[in-house]
């Protein structure tokens, strides 16, 4: 399990040489001219995780298997989307799809390099796409909610549940703010879910700046960092070009160029781990002779839950997780002498799996 995150933004903002560098392909075009990119392209990449190489070590293990994130990149929306302007029904269908949004914002000045709309200002860009959602969710909520009044009318309990949420849903939106706003119980979570709005999914804000403010940021990214702590949100600063460059290179290289340039890591691997932020997931590990393998969970699951991201066998058949605490892992020299040290735990059904648990599940057939 990990997570698609949609890379959205106006054109020329720098969504695919973004997407170039998570990736590290040229599947998507990056080109000077709005529309650039038709067809969503998706690509997965490695989640960063400096606990792997330790964990292997410690278990002897052949061969190293990191998590992975899949990213979609969705060609430049426009004013007017919501509306069709653009390619915009089929691009706000493609988001539709995504977990979560990864908002890429034009925080530099280029001459060379054209805006859609003739000026460079992030939040105004932030707004005319948070407005095109918005607009996109209250068209698709008025079109349902007749229907699903006349069922609730009838006596329907599920309908009555979905138009309380789709009410609370369409006076935020009228209001002009996105429906991530509304207060959902957790009994209520599952519809809530099932109504699938643009404006409920998890947004992190990508300030795209020019290489020289790759460290500290600038002004332009300062202002979305405060619209972000405003609403609760995350903001990464990344230069979109940077990351290309070191995408091109090999490590020894790119450890070289990062520290040239004042860096201590890739911005990619923030980006990376602000977007597990987001969506609360967690990483635990499997470990043997054969590889380490790194396994991408949801923050909360219990072990049984743990163990179907494996096999859905795992879960049915669950007996007990045998634990043991990543740093007991690597401190003791692997499952033997954590087992001799008295550090390996059997946990049962109700186990709430720990960021960095090393695991090993026991099932019946």
């Amino acid at each position: 399990m990990g997570f698609k995150c949609g890379i959205v933004g106006l054109p020329n903002v720098g969504k695919s040489t973004l997407f170039n560098a998570l990736t590290q392909t040229a599947a998507a075009q990056a080109a000077n001219y709005p529309f650039c990119t038709i067809e969503p392209n998706v690509g997965e990449v490695a989640v960063p995780d400096t606990r792997l190489e330790p964990l292997a070590k410690a278990a002897g293990s052949l061969e190293i298997i990191p998590a992975r994130l899949t990213f979609v990149d969705i060609a430049g929306l426009v004013r007017g989307a919501s509306k069709g302007e653009g390619l915009g029904n089929q691009f706000l269908a493609n988001i539709r799809e995504t977990d979560a949004i990864a908002h890429v914002v034009r925080c530099y000045v280029d001459e060379d390099v054209t805006h859609v709309e003739g000026r460079i200002d992030p939040v105004a860009d932030i707004e005319t796409i948070e407005t095109e959602l918005m607009l996109a969710d209250l068209e698709s909520l008025e079109k349902r909610v007749v229907a699903t009044e006349k069922k609730a009318k009838g006596g329907d309990k599920d309908s009555k549940q979905l138009l309380d949420l789709m009410n609370a849903a369409l006076v935020l939106l009228r209001e002009g703010k996105p429906a991530r706003h509304v207060a959902v119980d957790e009994e209520d979570r599952k519809a809530w879910e099932g109504l699938n709005l643009l404006t409920t999914k998890p947004v992190l804000y990508v300030c795209n700046v020019d290489e020289a403010s790759a460290a500290t940021g600038n002004d332009f990214s300062r202002k979305v960092e405060e619209l972000a702590a405003t609403e609760g949100a995350v903001a990464v600063v990344i230069s979109a070009q940077i990351e290309s460059e070191l995408a091109q290179l090999d490590n020894a290289e790119r450890s070289e160029y990062l520290r040239d340039i004042g860096l201590e890591e890739p911005g990619l691997n923030r980006l990376i781990r602000a977007g597990y932020g987001l969506l609360h997931l967690r990483t635990y590990f499997t470990c043997g002779p054969k590889e380490t393998r790194a396994w991408t969970i949801h923050a909360g699951f219990r072990a049984p839950q743990a163990a179907g991201v494996i096999h859905t066998d795992f879960e049915k058949g669950f007996i007990r997780a045998e634990t043991i605490a990543y740093t007991d892992y690597v401190a003791l020299g692997g499952e033997g002498g954590a087992k001799e040290a008295g550090k390996m735990r059997l946990e049962g059904k109700e186990y709430v799996v720990q960021d960095g648990d090393v695991m090993h599940f026991r099932f019946a057939n």
